[in-house]
């Protein structure tokens, strides 16, 4: 609102005008008033979830420090979401289709995640929102998202050929040119094939958002965990906006320029300005959680930035941390219902999942047994950090390697 207001003014002509024509200035305004509305409401803000005893239900799963946490609060979503929707909705440009459609997915997914933990704190009902009504939520929004990026005349592409077009290419890694058009996809030819290629990319959307919503969800099972690697998966899909939104810089780089992405750098910026102060009181011996209503709200943003900037197919690179608690899951679950079926009694290949409570965990029988000993939460959390960081400049380095 800020930048619109100054926008009216221009023709006043006062100091400090231009900057708010600067993506740099705005991002970096957008990251600090983030920042510190997290750190300086979130004190009073954990007060108040307190007062109102709004504390997690902690069940004993065997857990070294786990029975501790009980009574911590939790919806810290309510804080992050407001510590993204506030300096997005003052610094960015509101008439963008990226930056709407990252509100809307804001939105969306924060109000499934909210559903949820309402359900298991005042209903007192622990399952929370049924998987099946998250599913048909979350694909609700995939598709609605998915629709938009078909239909709308401001999402396009430059082409080699200079020309502005929409299109269902996207980035790569290895090829020269770093790009992949999901007609090759398609099994049919002709006009029909034209139009099949877009349920292709529909479906692959739905995908990448649904699969990002719940991979946060997994993560988010001990302090800071979930936190921290979004903001580091933040970064990275920010400077991926801020170089494909620029024409000189994508020309420089070989990469796809995408007009108008740049714009979602302002909105990570927030984002990750949200993550780290949030961090603040949400890392180990945590004070607040951020229950689904975080959760889930972090994954649906990252999903749905990382199709508006075309680096989809990065995603399980970058949030390689996501992926193996997804992975760890179905594995799990997919091995111990086969050997229950042929042994008469389920195995397993973890300790226990997500993947993060298989090192949180004393030894119990599975195939990879690693230290039969608990690591410390801090020591898991930051360990997958670094890796989560590795994984960062891995996926970055992507965009030289041919």
């Amino acid at each position: 609102m800020i930048y619109h207001l100054i926008d009216f003014l221009k023709d006043f002509d006062f100091p400090g005008q231009g900057l708010f024509q600067y993506l740099s200035f705005r991002a970096i305004i957008s990251f600090s008033t983030a920042l510190l509305f997290s750190i300086f409401f979130g004190k009073k803000f954990i007060a108040k979830i307190k007062a109102k005893q709004i504390g997690e239900d902690i069940r004993d799963l065997g857990l070294a420090g786990q029975m501790e946490k009980k009574g911590t609060p939790t919806m810290g979503g309510i804080l992050i979401f407001f510590s993204i929707i506030i300096p997005v909705l003052l610094f960015a440009n509101l008439t963008n289709i990226y930056i709407q459609l990252l509100l809307v997915t804001t939105v969306w997914s924060f109000l499934i995640g909210f559903a949820d933990d309402y359900i298991k704190v005042f209903k007192k009902n622990k399952d929370g929102l049924s998987p099946k009504m998250k599913l048909i939520a979350q694909f609700a929004m995939g598709l609605a998202v998915a629709l938009a990026i078909c239909f709308s005349e401001d999402i396009v592409v430059r082409e080699s050929t200079e020309n502005i077009v929409k299109s269902t290419t996207t980035t790569i890694p290895f090829i020269k040119t770093h790009e992949f058009d999901y007609a090759w996809l398609s099994p049919f030819g002709g006009e029909f094939g034209r139009y099949f290629k877009w349920v292709i990319y529909v479906a692959m959307i739905i995908l990448v958002i649904t699969s990002c919503s719940n991979g946060v969800n997994l993560t988010d099972g001990i302090d800071g965990l979930a936190t921290g690697t979004s903001a580091i998966v933040g970064v990275v899909l920010g400077i991926f906006a801020w170089l494909g939104g620029n024409i000189i810089d994508a020309e420089y780089l070989n990469i796809m320029y995408i007009p108008g992405s740049g714009e979602i750098a302002v909105f990570m910026s927030a984002f990750v300005g949200a993550l780290i102060g949030f961090l603040w009181y949400n890392s180990y011996p945590a004070q607040v959680f951020m229950g689904d209503s975080g959760s889930l709200m972090l994954g649906g943003i990252i999903g749905v930035a990382a199709i508006l900037i075309r680096k989809e197919l990065l995603v399980p690179i970058l949030c390689g941390i996501f992926f193996a608690e997804s992975l760890s899951v179905l594995m799990q679950t997919t091995y111990f219902k086969y050997t229950r079926k042929k042994y008469g009694a389920g195995r397993r290949i973890f300790k226990m999942t997500p993947i993060h409570h298989h090192f949180q965990k004393e030894g119990i029988p599975c195939l990879i047994q690693s230290d039969k000993k608990a690591i410390p939460e801090a020591k898991i959390v930051t360990r997958f950090w670094i890796v989560g960081m590795i994984l960062a400049v891995i996926t970055i380095a992507l965009l030289k390697i041919r």
